[in-house]
């Protein structure tokens, strides 16, 4: 691996577009049950959707998968989508969200630097929804760089955080 130079610090994803079947059942998982707001809509083949008013945090298209099937495991493409919040309690209020939608997590851990939730959306696409912690909070070793870590999150716990 060649040794440029670092890209700017401020640089950031602005946004993920993803292959889905059926518009209509994202939308209901992604602004129904996540609360993301409805952007724009291009017909059934596409929509924009975001936190805040912003043009689009996430696109859902059908152009290439329009009542297709999700990929088989071991197979290469996206993990997961990682959607980051605010703070705890709005991570909380996220969780609320999905439990009372009825959908099951794949995982929740605390990695240190954030605790986050694992699930699948209706496309089976990988979604983790998490907060960081402060940098001030985050593990160091010794050596003096980053040690993240994966230990269970208590559920019941980030539930009491739950904004009113």
């Amino acid at each position: 691996m060649s040794q440029n130079p670092a890209v700017n610090a401020g640089t950031r994803i602005g946004h993920v577009h993803l292959k889905v079947a059926d518009l209509d059942r994202a939308l209901g998982f992604y602004c129904g049950v996540l609360g993301f707001e409805l952007m724009q809509r291009m017909g059934s083949g596409a929509a924009f959707i975001s936190a805040g008013g912003y043009h689009h945090h996430i696109g859902l298209n059908t152009w290439e998968s329009k009542g297709g099937s999700p990929p088989p495991p071991g197979t290469t493409g996206l993990y997961h989508t990682a959607i980051l919040y605010p703070t705890r309690p709005a991570l909380a209020d996220a969780l609320h969200r999905v439990l009372s939608a009825g959908i099951a997590l794949d995982g929740a851990s605390d990695h240190g630097v954030s605790e986050a939730l694992y699930l699948r959306d209706p496309d089976e696409n990988g979604v983790e929804l998490y907060w960081d912690k402060p940098r001030e909070k985050w593990p160091f070793g010794p050596d003096g760089k980053l040690a993240m870590f994966t230990k269970r999150l208590d559920l019941e716990d980030l539930l009491k955080q739950r904004e009113a």
